[in-house]
Formats: structure tokens, sequence, C-alpha cells
């Protein structure tokens, strides 16, 4: 069999050999477009999100360079009506496109491997090697069939630092291939492309536009696909005997939304990292399996981008905080970042951030990500905002401590180390302030504002994760008045009662910032 064209199963059968949570369902989605105007597919997602296996499986399926039948029994594909019509029907291309990281001209690279194997495949048939889509041509002629292209990491072109020239030659070949108003139509069956970025935009417009796109931001149909759902997870866990909430707390975090298409109505899926709750279910232990690789050097580098409040934005995700975000802007090019807000989408896309379409807003999705932002931030060229986070532990053992000058002191350099607003304006910079100096809390915590509780809702509760044994924080903020003030209104309000039932310590804690004196003043109390 060739190496690209028309390959057999055992990428799958490899697969399908250990711990495989189907996903089968993905080629109905595939099925129902095939031959129509909607045949040209590209799902982006994060590495290691499924990729790899999702194309995997669309070449088992399709290819007839194998019989697959046995490795689909069973799985949700095999219900699907169209089943048998599509199951091993096609000529299939299938290129991984990181096997031409060494190409000096990946177009021509890929080019020549695919005419390669037509040959090989067609022995004596005449094909017109000169032009790889009349040589495709050829091909469907004397199979009778046409071709499904299955193309993973279609982006690893573009991610690398490649020449303008190689990266614009390499998206001009897939408009060769797939916008062909002749050929295309007599060729393509269908194409399904994965990647991590969205297809590159020159200006305005797409540089592929018959491709209807579904990204990790806006992934339609396609969300119950992008990872792992919070049922399979659930399954996971029950059969590996892990905790379930520490398996959220590590990996959980995308919220996917789309309309159904069958109810229209409104879906939200809890998205997990596929990666790394398999790993962590192998290895009966959490911990951070997706973002150990290559990727903290190319986290660094955008973090390190000097854009206006980018790193403001990064520090604040860290304390917890949902930062603003602008996606529309962005050309879906990691070498053509402009802004603060290019920089964002281009961490959305990756997976470190987490974005709320209802909200336009980026966070910190999972316990994961933030270990490994953290330690890029640590790492920045940012001094000051480097030495805010890593002074972040000692603010929190101040607090534990009831050390109340060691803690103003900590958020005044905050304030001014440029992590949080540079000025304040109401008791909300205030807040960005606590929550960007207090980072190392979500190492013990878990962080909820304007929780209601008592008579009111309390500011900032911090409260401990199940078998932590540091205390619960109740955070009140006041603006031009005294921490005492602050402290009194936790005890008339009686924001405490919503920990009654907890039984481990309580702090109360007042912040306060005066704006004739430019100071921080905490107290602390027991509660």
């Amino acid at each position: 069999m060739g190496l690209c064209v028309n390959p057999n199963n055992e990428g799958f059968a490899d697969i399908r050999s250990g711990e495989y949570v189907d996903k089968t369902g993905l080629i109905s989605l595939v099925n129902a477009v095939i031959g129509t105007p909607r045949k040209l597919v590209c799902s982006t997602r994060p590495r290691r999100f499924g990729k790899t296996f999702a194309a995997e499986a669309l070449v088992a399926y399709y290819t007839c360079g194998a019989d697959s039948r046995s490795l689909f029994e069973g799985l949700d594909i095999s219900r699907d009506p169209g089943f048998e019509g599509h199951l091993n029907a096609y000529n299939v291309v299938h290129l991984d496109m990181t096997s031409f990281r060494g190409a000096d001209d990946v177009a021509k690279a890929v080019a020549s491997r695919i005419v390669d194997d037509l040959a090989r495949e067609a022995p004596g048939t005449t094909l017109r090697t000169g032009s790889i889509e009349l040589a495709l041509a050829d091909f469907v002629d004397a199979t009778g069939r046409r071709f499904v292209f299955v193309i993973d990491e279609w982006d690893a072109p573009l991610r690398e630092r490649r020449s303008r020239a190689s990266q614009e030659d390499w998206v001009y070949f897939l408009r060769l291939l797939f916008k062909n108003a002749t050929l295309t139509p007599k060729v393509v069956a269908a194409c399904y492309m994965t990647g991590i970025l969205p297809i590159v935009r020159y200006g305005t417009q797409s540089a592929l536009s018959d491709f209807d796109e579904f990204t990790f931001l806006r992934p339609s149909s396609y969300a119950p696909f992008v990872g792992f759902t919070e049922n399979e997870v659930r399954e996971l866990a029950q059969q590996h005997g892990m905790d379930m909430g520490e398996l959220r707390r590590w990996y959980d975090g995308y919220e996917l939304r789309w309309v159904d298409a069958a109810t229209n109505g409104r879906m939200i899926a809890r998205t997990y990292a596929p990666f790394s709750v398999m790993r962590a279910c192998q290895h009966r232990q959490v911990g951070p399996y997706w973002t150990d690789s290559e990727a903290f050097g190319s986290l660094r580098f955008y973090i390190d981008m000097d854009f206006d409040g980018l790193q403001q934005s990064v520090v604040q995700a860290l304390g917890g905080a949902a930062v603003p975000v602008r996606i529309g802007k962005f050309s879906n090019d990691m070498h053509d970042v402009a802004s603060a807000d290019d920089a964002l989408t281009l961490l959305c896309h990756l997976g470190y951030l987490a974005y709320d379409a209802s909200t336009h807003t980026a966070r910190v999705p999972n316990e994961e990500v933030r270990a490994e932002l953290r330690d890029a931030v640590e790492e920045s060229r940012h001094d000051e905002v480097a030495r805010i986070v890593r002074e972040s532990d000692a603010l929190l053992r101040a607090t534990w401590d009831l050390d109340e000058q060691a803690v103003a002191d900590a958020l005044a350099r905050a304030h001014d180390g440029g992590c949080a607003p540079t000025f304040y304006n109401d008791e909300q910079a205030l807040r960005a302030v606590v929550k960007s100096a207090y980072i190392a809390a979500a190492d013990h915590y878990a962080t909820v504002e304007e929780l209601p509780s008592g008579r009111g809702l309390a500011d900032v509760v911090y409260l401990p994760r199940h078998g932590d044994a540091a205390p619960a924080l109740v955070v009140e903020l006041k603006w031009d008045r005294s921490p005492e003030a602050a402290i009194a209104q936790v005890r008339d309000r009686d924001y405490p009662a919503v920990l009654r039932g907890w039984g481990g310590p309580v702090l109360l804690v007042g912040i306060t910032y005066n704006r004739k004196t430019k100071a921080h003043v905490c107290r602390i109390e027991e509660a």
C-alpha cells in the first residue's frame, strides 16, 4: 500500500487495541456532507485533544486499502444509516503534515509524495504526473472511486518559522486541490482537515473560503467530538477508581457552545483534554500531562511580548479573573501577532485560555494549565510581574499568619507592579489587584466572588479544596473606609454563615485603599 494514498487501517487498529473512548459519531457528520457543497471541513482544536485519533478513524473507515468492518463493530458509527454505503468505499489521501517538517518546499514535497504513491498504486495506468490535479483525475478514472482527503495538522507548515513564500505556496496548493471548478467535483468526495489554528486570513478573507470551519472557539455541531465530555470522563473515573472532582479541577474548564441541529436548542458541553485524562487514569494520579511538551517555549514567547495590557491580562487570569478579549481581528497566523487581543486569542486557540462566547472573555480553564501559565510568567522578562507572581506564596502565608502589614505591603507591590489596573477608580479595580496578588491561592482554594451568604454578598471567598487544611478566607473590600468597617460588615451581615457546615478555621480579611494617602490597609481576624 502507498505511504499516503489508500493506506491500510493499522493506525486505527492500534488505537482500538487500547482503551478507546468512542468518538466515531464524528464520521456521521462527515458522511452527511460527502459529495455536497459542504464537503470541505476544517476542524481545529489544541494539541493533545484527539486530532490524530479522529484522523486515523476517518482513514480506516473510508480507505479502500483495507477491510475495516470489524474495527467499527459496536461503535456509534456502525448504527448510522449510511455506515455500509461509505465503509471502505473511497480512495483516500492521508497526509500527516508534521512529517514534512524538514522539507524546504512543503507544497512541492507533498505533491511529489502523492504523485509517487498514485503511480505505485496504479501500475500500468497512464497518469499525467506533471500535474497533481490531473494525476488525481486520471486515478479516479482508472479506479472509479473519488477521493476522501484526510489532512492532519494542516497548519503545521504555517506554525513553523518558514519563509512567507513557502507558507503561501502551501495555502495555494490547497486552493489548487479544492477550488478547481472543473476537477474538484470529479476528484474530491470530501476533505477533513485538522489543525490547531483556523484557516489563515489575508485581510478579512479566508485563504480557503470554500471550507466549512469548526474552531475550538466556535465548534458548532463538532463540539461533542472536540474533547472528552463530562459523562465520558465520569465513566473513565469509575472504571479506574479516580476522584471525579480531582479530574474536573485539573482538566475541565472548556465550555463549548453550539446550537443542536435536530432540536434547535442551545447546547453547552463541558470539555476535557483527552490526553491528560487518559494519562491520569492510566497512572492513577492527576498531574500536568498535557502541558509537558515543547509548547512551553512558545507560551513564554507570547507572554513575553510587550503588548499593552497583555501581561496584566495574563496575571489577572491567573488570579481567577475573566479578561476581555476580541477574537475577530486575529489573522490566524502564529507569526502575525500584533496586539494583546491577538495574543490572547492565540492562547485561546492553543488551549491555554478558555473563551466564553457569551461574555467575550477568557479565563484560565483548569489547574493543569494554570500551573503552566504560572511557570511561564515567573520566567518572564517582565521582572516586576514575575516578582509579584513569585511573592504570591509569601502573601498567602502572611494572611494565614495574620501578618496584616505584610499583606498590605504585598498588595501595594502588586498594584505598583503593573499586574492590575494602574489607576484605582472603584472597588472592582481593588478586587482585581487582590485576585492578581493571591495567585497562589489557586493551589489551595476555589475562588468565589460575590458569594450569597448571611444577609448579603461576600466580595471574595476562598474555599479550601477537599482535604486541604488551609483556613477559609472571607475577604471584604472597602474604598476610602477603614478595614475595621470592612470586618464589621462581614460580622454584621454574617458572611461566614455559608461556611458553618464546613468545620474548619475561617479568617475574616478586611482590605481597604485610601485615595488620599494612597495606602492599602489590612485587618485579619479569626471568625
